[in-house]
């Protein structure tokens, strides 16, 4: 009897907290994700190990921006349901979003592991190994996710993404045929119709091409890329006048991108604005130009940077950093010679400089595991005057090196 009432009391509990919970979900459904929030942090409050209760929060927090505490949460969420395709899923969206792609892509496949016919993390693994080159296994999985969707809005996304694999493998025909399914289920979608216009084009179908292009501008006239398909076409098909129209919008959108100001200044000159064509072409000459310096300036970089990797191993530290500090110089927005620099100052006990990089490489590179563990370790050790713990290095065993 003490047993059956034990399972009663318990199974009561699991229905009020699930109650709890859909008030969660219908607070959030209405918007008041504040009211949300704190719903679910007064379930962890009574049960700590409510896997829904964390996953729901890291998860608001996530779409707010707060990588550190939504990836806690999340991770807790992962840990409590270690067998929950859905919490895996939700880690990995998380952690994509925040820049974390490699753990984001073991997450997505751990949920497909767990869940074969969970077609969301096909979707987004899929989209992972297409980043990375993996065309193959990309399309294995989109392929099994167009299959468990079938022809509802939801694929037209995973279509999208596998014609860009048929693309790549130079099969055209296969491409505009899921790209046209697509369309035909998402009419809305900018992005296939302005890829439809592209496989249109490369299947000889001007007036196809244009109409595709066309309906992708009209769709989203902020996307540049569409802008400048489109002008790029009506140059093509001897319309100068109405290319240089959407080639201004593609440059306005994004601007001193080497194609469009190219199309741009070829479009005016054809359509007789000479002057007005040869400010443009100026404006390329010095975008050539500017590539060029940054490209030398990214290969003085490195060789610089190397030279202070080596000085560093000679243990002339001082000398290294000077070269970290040079190339940084040099290329502002890489971020290995950045955490290099940090280090060397950091082994230097130039605590603040080498605390202030860290925390720069990591705003540069959300959530970066290395980066973020090199800069709790810096925060144990940093005295407390610099923001940190003062912790002592640990002394080597006897016997290790």
């Amino acid at each position: 009897m003490r047993i059956l009432a034990l399972l009663l009391t318990l199974s009561s509990l699991v229905f009020a907290q699930r109650q709890v919970l859909e008030r969660a979900w219908d607070l959030i459904a209405k918007g008041d994700r504040a009211g949300a929030m704190q719903v679910l942090e007064t379930i962890l409050k009574a049960n700590p190990a409510n896997a829904d209760a964390h996953l729901m929060i890291g998860s608001l927090l996530a779409e707010d921006g707060k990588p550190a505490e939504a990836l806690s949460h999340l991770r807790a969420g992962v840990k409590l349901a270690p067998r929950s395709a859905d919490a895996h899923y939700a880690l990995g969206e998380a952690l994509k979003n925040f820049g974390e792609l490699e753990p984001a892509r073991a997450e997505f496949q751990q949920a497909v592991n767990l869940n074969p016919n969970l077609a969301p993390a096909r979707v987004d693994l899929g989209l992972a190994l297409l980043e990375a080159s993996d065309f193959k296994a990309a399309a294995v999985h989109l392929d099994k996710a167009i299959l468990l969707l079938g022809r509802t809005p939801d694929s037209a996304y995973p279509r999208y993404l596998r014609a860009k694999i048929h693309a790549e493998h130079v099969e055209t025909q296969k491409a505009a045929a899921l790209l046209q399914d697509a369309v035909a289920i998402q009419p809305r979608f900018a992005e296939a119709w302005s890829d439809l216009g592209e496989a249109r084009k490369a299947m000889l179908d001007e007036p196809g091409a244009l109409a595709a292009f066309e309906e992708s501008v009209r769709i989203d006239p902020e996307n540049a890329v569409a802008q400048l398909r489109l002008g790029g076409e009506l140059l093509r098909q001897g319309r100068p006048h109405e290319a240089v129209q959407h080639l201004q919008a593609a440059d306005r959108l994004k601007p001193n991108d080497q194609a469009t100001l190219n199309g741009l200044q070829l479009a005016l000159r054809q359509d007789g604005q000479i002057d007005q064509a040869n400010v443009v072409k100026q404006r390329l000459t010095e975008v050539l130009h500017a590539i060029d310096v940054e490209s030398q300036n990214a290969f003085n970089a490195l060789r610089l940077n190397n030279e202070g990797a080596e000085l560093e191993k000679d243990g002339k530290l001082s000398e290294a950093l000077e070269k970290y500090r040079a190339a940084l110089a040099l290329d502002p927005t890489h971020i290995g010679i950045r955490v290099n620099y940090a280090v060397a100052a950091l082994r230097l006990g130039r605590w603040a400089d080498g605390l202030a990089q860290l925390r720069e490489a990591l705003r540069r590179a959300p959530g970066d595991p290395k980066i973020t563990a090199a800069l709790n370790d810096a925060l144990e050790q940093a005295p407390v005057e610099f923001g940190g713990q003062g912790r002592p290095v640990p002394a080597p065993k006897p016997g290790r090196r």
